[in-house]
């Protein structure tokens, strides 16, 4: 049977690890909310340019619930996403071995907001099997502290993590870095031996329900994608494993 003194430090613990994981959600959740007040602010300074362009092109805020909001501009659409839960680092991965996170353990514990980019004409048609991308990720911590794992323009090192502290200035940097990289992530032809073949089935459905998938990289890899496959293939064939 546990001992008092035993259930007491059950209890601390419990508590201990539920109290950081709260102030790590709420961080993130702050960081978020930033984040929709700097897209509102930049769809009203969209709004009050004195760019006239020949046919309207849209810059449209859209909340799409607590923990989730849309930026549509031009074609393109980014989706941010705050994920609820608070998640760890490996014991393996690089951030384990900063000094900023050896000195408290506890600032590797961190909330995740998903950049997802996608067509604006895969929600306007309504096509369900066009894909999106996840083009950053945003890593929160209870002191506040962030970085971010992405494509180019979005991401940079961790190593920055003991130094970058989100504030105002830091959410406008990410959402501009954000629709910076999105323009210029262009939608490219899909290789001819992925589109060659079409059912009578799918030349049958209308528009909205097409099986044949859209999206700007279908059909290509990211380098780093492809970097990370040939690093596995070399692995496998050090270690012999299959």
């Amino acid at each position: 049977m546990m001992e008092k003194n035993d259930t007491n430090e059950l209890f601390s613990k419990i508590i201990r690890k539920a109290t950081l994981k709260n102030d790590v959600y709420h961080n993130t959740y702050k960081t978020f909310h930033k984040f929709k007040t700097v897209i509102k602010e930049i769809v009203r300074e969209y709004q009050e340019t004195d760019f006239k362009p020949k046919r309207a092109i849209p810059f449209e805020y859209k909340n799409r619930g607590e923990f989730e909001v849309e930026l549509k501009f031009a074609g393109d659409i980014l989706v941010f996403i705050m994920h609820t839960n608070v998640f760890e680092f490996s014991r393996g991965h690089e951030v384990m071995k900063m000094p900023y996170v050896q000195e408290d353990k506890d600032r590797s514990y961190c909330g995740i907001i998903n950049i997802y980019n996608f067509l604006g004409d895969s929600f306007k048609y309504k096509r369900v099997n066009d894909i999106g991308y996840l083009i950053g990720r945003v890593f929160i911590n209870k002191d506040m502290h962030y970085f971010i794992e992405g494509k180019r323009e979005i991401g940079f090192l961790y190593t920055n993590f003991a130094n970058a502290f989100m504030d105002d200035n830091a959410s406008r940097d990410i959402i501009k870095s954000s629709i910076s990289y999105t323009l210029n992530f262009d939608l490219l032809t899909p290789p001819y031996e992925t589109v060659k073949l079409l059912s009578v089935h799918e030349i049958q459905t209308t528009l909205d329900n097409m099986k044949m998938k859209t999206g700007k990289r279908l059909g290509f890899k990211f380098q780093a994608d492809a970097d990370e496959e040939e690093q596995a293939v070399k692995s496998k064939q050090v270690t012999g494993s299959e």
